[in-house]
C-alpha cells in the first residue's frame, strides 16, 4: 500500500507540515519539530525555505 504526503492540520501547529511529515514517514512529530527547529538554527534559515515550500506544494 503507497502512502501519499499530507498536511495534518487538525494535529499541526502552523500549517501541518511536521505532522503530515510524521504520519506520512512513521516518526514521532515532536522530533519531525525539533529537527525543524534546529535546521533553521543550523541552517542559517534555510529550513524555513523547506517548510513553506512543503506547505505551499503538498496537498
Amino acid at each position: 500500500m503507497k502512502k501519499e504526503l499530507h498536511l495534518d492540520k487538525a494535529n499541526g501547529k502552523l500549517m501541518g507540515v511536521c505532522a503530515g511529515l510524521a504520519n506520512w514517514s512513521g516518526i514521532d512529530r515532536n522530533i519531525l519539530r525539533i529537527i525543524f527547529v534546529l535546521a533553521t538554527i543550523f541552517g542559517f534559515g534555510s529550513a524555513i525555505i523547506v517548510y513553506l515550500a512543503i506547505g505551499l506544494i503538498v496537498d
